[in-house]
């Protein structure tokens, strides 16, 4: 089991696809205030799934460090809180689809996945099958909020499905 910090990317996508169970094996899922109404604004089913461990915590003081590459790159509020909780849970893994938080993540030394690496992720710690979210990469952009380019997706569907054709 592990733990993970929430950015609301992920959680939203993650419920608009019907894939919320792929958080599921996360011990604790920890969100920030405001993260939370962010979901609860976008995607109020996300925040009471049954099968998820979220914990609701305060964000902490944010260091000068992490304002000024907050400012740098133009964080939003839930990106800036769920890395400031980071710093409290430095081993857990940083869930967030935004590319700017992704990169502050890694210069703190944070491990980071998104919602297409989760995806991903539950193929592999055998949660889900890969035609199973293969299927659920091939209807993403119908289906999902989340912006990607569609080159990128099928290029993304194009390696999973010849990584995993031997399953």
């Amino acid at each position: 089991m592990s733990k993970a910090v929430l950015d609301a990317g992920p959680l939203i996508h993650l419920s608009e696809l019907g894939a919320l169970d792929v958080l599921g094996d996360f011990e604790v899922l920890y969100i920030p205030p405001v993260v939370w109404e962010e979901v609860i604004h976008h995607q109020p089913d996300a925040a009471i799934h049954a099968d998820l461990s979220l914990e609701r915590v305060e964000a902490p003081i944010v260091d000068s460090k992490l304002a000024t590459f907050a400012k740098m790159f133009s964080l939003d509020p839930g990106e800036l809180q769920s890395l400031a909780v980071m710093a409290d849970y430095p081993d857990a893994l940083f869930l967030t689809d935004d590319s700017a938080a992704r990169l502050v993540a890694e210069e703190f030394g944070y491990k980071v996945h998104g919602t297409l690496g989760l995806l991903v992720r539950a193929v592999r710690k055998g949660h889900r099958s890969p035609k199973e979210i293969l299927a659920v990469l091939r209807d993403l952009q119908k289906k999902s909020s989340l912006h990607i380019r569609s080159s990128l997706l099928s290029d993304v569907i194009r390696k999973l499905e010849e990584e995993w054709q031997s399953r």
